[in-house]
């Protein structure tokens, strides 16, 4: 989402190191083209006018001007401000008071309201809550049957809504069956509209008065840009909604939204949409989005994806294999498996410091095209085969190019690379792939 504006971004810095002594005309020609930066990723022009003013400020203040460091420091200034906008350390969803906790998830029709329901049960979950899903969007029979089957893939309770009755009566039964089945935490999916109107918020605002306090979280969709900025100010304004849910944030529009949202609706972002699978839901943490923004990596987030999907057993029995020569293409095979789990090859590069530098001559379709081919080829093969590939002989790899659709040169290809790739992995394994997983199980407490 944040491509363009990062390459813009990272060329006024760029400009900056080519000049020995920065003076005042090169920060303000720096300035100026992070303002155009910023306002062609659609970014309010109030937070853009109010971003800019403090990083003059600090820029002027701080004597950046004739310094020795003065790219450092500028990018320090422009880094600190940029995770301020986006609301300054973040803030973890904190749910107090006596349970169950009600959610009360609010916002236009397509903005991914019933999905991003379920991700947060999901997530949730995996923190120690009792999650109790409710489909309270009576005007779309489609949107209640989506919710009771997400839940379900998630192994989630949900109320069975009959869509023939009022929502605000659907919601308090809902509860009470939440407490009846010691769940603690209620997310409600409330019913969305095209676009803002008097009977959606009344609907929410009878509610809200109707349950014990319940938490109102805003989902906005961030591919609609300054129109999400301007919908969640009517909802807070309507509401006085808790927080925000970014969804969409892999897509590619501008990213204007995510950096003005929080200012201008003066609520906290929780939590951000990375993707269309029921896991790709992440806590809203600014100084890691622009450490991605800046090219500066994330490797904080990739680790605490890694924990969640890599089994620490299997890891140690490959690094043992490694040691001894025994890795084979079955293992390999596992290895893709859960590669795949943590997303596509494109996106985990956002989280490797440097990486948009070093991957920018690299078409990563094209690269995620190659290693699928790979997997076609590993999957064709017999387990016989993939344990043994010594025996890979003429007539073999003929029969694996025709189940793969490659041709015996690609198999051939693949072979050689493997066994390059089995010596590398063989000379880390004694250091850093053992010294990771200790890091791993330490943080797991295992």
């Amino acid at each position: 989402m944040f491509d363009q504006l990062s390459d813009k971004i990272g060329g006024v810095f760029k400009n900056l190191r080519n000049i020995g002594v920065i003076k005042e005309s090169h920060l303000q020609d720096a300035i100026r083209e992070v303002r155009l930066a910023l306002l062609e990723a659609d970014v309010h022009v109030l937070v853009v006018k109010s971003f800019l003013n403090r990083v003059k400020e600090k820029a002027l203040g701080e004597k950046v001007i004739g310094s020795n460091t003065a790219q450092q420091q500028f990018y320090k200034i422009v880094q600190t401000e940029l995770i301020e906008t986006l609301g300054g350390a973040g803030q973890t969803l904190k749910l107090e008071g006596k349970p169950p906790h009600i959610i009360l998830l609010a916002g236009l029709q397509g903005s991914g309201k019933t999905t991003t329901a379920a991700k947060l049960a999901l997530h949730l979950r995996k923190k120690g809550g009792r999650p109790f899903l409710v489909p309270a969007d009576v005007n779309r029979a489609a949107a209640v049957d989506q919710l009771k089957t997400l839940a379900k893939q998630i192994d989630c309770p949900v109320h069975d809504t009959d869509i023939k009755q009022d929502p605000v009566k659907i919601v308090k039964k809902a509860v009470k069956e939440a407490e009846d089945r010691f769940c603690d935490i209620v997310i409600v999916d409330t019913a969305g509209r095209l676009h803002v109107d008097d009977e959606m918020m009344d609907q929410v605002k009878r509610m809200k008065k109707k349950l014990d306090d319940p938490f109102i979280l805003f989902v906005a969709d961030a591919m609609t840009g300054q129109e999400a900025v301007n919908v969640a100010k009517s909802f807070h304004e309507a509401l006085n909604i808790n927080g925000v849910i970014l969804t969409k944030m892999d897509g590619d529009a501008k990213g204007g939204a995510a950096l003005s949202i929080q200012s201008v609706a003066q609520c906290p972002i929780y939590f951000a949409g990375m993707g269309e699978k029921i896991n790709e839901l992440e806590p809203f943490i600014p100084e890691r989005l622009v450490s991605r923004l800046l090219d500066r990596g994330d490797l904080m987030t990739l680790i605490e994806k890694a924990e969640e999907v890599i089994d620490i057993e299997s890891a140690e029995e490959m690094v043992g294999k490694l040691k001894t020569n025994g890795f084979d293409l079955e293992d390999f095979r596992k290895q893709l498996k859960q590669m795949k789990k943590l997303g596509s090859m494109s996106s985990l590069m956002k989280f490797i410091p440097g990486a948009k530098k070093l991957t920018k001559d690299i078409d990563m379709d094209k690269a995620e095209g190659e290693l699928k081919k790979k997997e076609a080829i590993i999957n064709s093969m017999t387990v016989l085969e993939r344990r043994k590939p010594k025996i890979l002989n003429g007539s073999r790899r003929s029969r694996i190019a025709l189940g793969s659709g490659t041709s015996v040169a690609d198999i051939n290809r693949f072979m050689k690379e493997f066994d390059q790739m089995k010596k590398m992995m063989k000379k880390l394994s004694s250091g850093g792939f053992g010294m990771g997983l200790d890091m791993m199980k330490g943080k797991l407490g295992l």
